[in-house]
């Protein structure tokens, strides 16, 4: 069974990807590194690629950890990687997320505002379901906030404009975050939203499987 490297998405963890089906491949979920000073996205990716052992390896990332994988597969051309819910370069975000980069309001919000799941759910990315709230719920009550000013930091200041050749885009045509007329993507998810890993779990893990076997 083939090996498939899943990063999630900023704040969360493996439980993002809960919801797929991946009972065709043996899934490893990547763990968060403590960033160091200053570290770029593209140094974190580096050094978040030690977990990975494989050679040409397939990895799949989910919002900020498409991000990171596209950084991975500029690093290595022999990597398959698949993004869902993300941007490949700096021109696919919106110009309102990127008034953040000017007015970094993130550095002073405090950290329990940060944690209420309900101003982000509401806002961007619309879990639907009973279950599907109460894990999006749990992540944003475990997440860490100072890894997450980092993380808000090193997008705004993402300065990349390659897109490499071994990157496949899954996108929904319902996100709100990073809205699908942006984007270049492979592969469309008709009213797929930002977080689609768990609101249309049946769409998005039938493609992962056609695309990784």
């Amino acid at each position: 069974m083939k090996k498939v490297y899943f990063i999630s998405g900023l704040g969360a963890d493996k439980r993002a990807f809960s919801f797929l089906d991946l009972s065709f491949c043996e899934p490893v979920f990547i763990e968060w590194i403590k960033p160091l000073h200053k570290e770029s996205l593209q140094q974190y990716a580096l050094r978040l690629k030690e977990q990975i052992k494989e050679a040409s390896p397939t990895i799949v990332g989910m919002s900020f950890g498409g991000m990171l994988a596209t950084e991975i597969a500029k690093l290595d051309a022999t990597a398959k990687i698949i993004i869902i819910s993300s941007n490949k370069t700096k021109n696919e975000f919106p110009k309102m997320l990127l008034i953040g980069k000017y007015i970094p309001l993130y550095k002073v919000i405090p950290s329990t505002l940060l944690k209420k799941a309900g101003v982000f759910r509401k806002m961007f990315f619309g879990p639907t379901g009973k279950k599907q709230k109460e894990i999006f719920h749990q992540i944003l009550n475990d997440t860490d906030t100072n890894f997450n000013k980092w993380a808000i930091y090193s997008i705004l200041h993402w300065e990349n404009k390659i897109v490499p050749n071994n990157i496949i885009h899954i996108h929904g045509t319902s996100d709100t975050l990073l809205p699908y007329r942006l984007v270049k993507a492979d592969y469309t998810i008709n009213k797929g939203t930002h977080l689609m890993v768990m609101n249309n779990p049946e769409e998005v893990s039938s493609l992962l499987k056609k695309l990784i076997k």
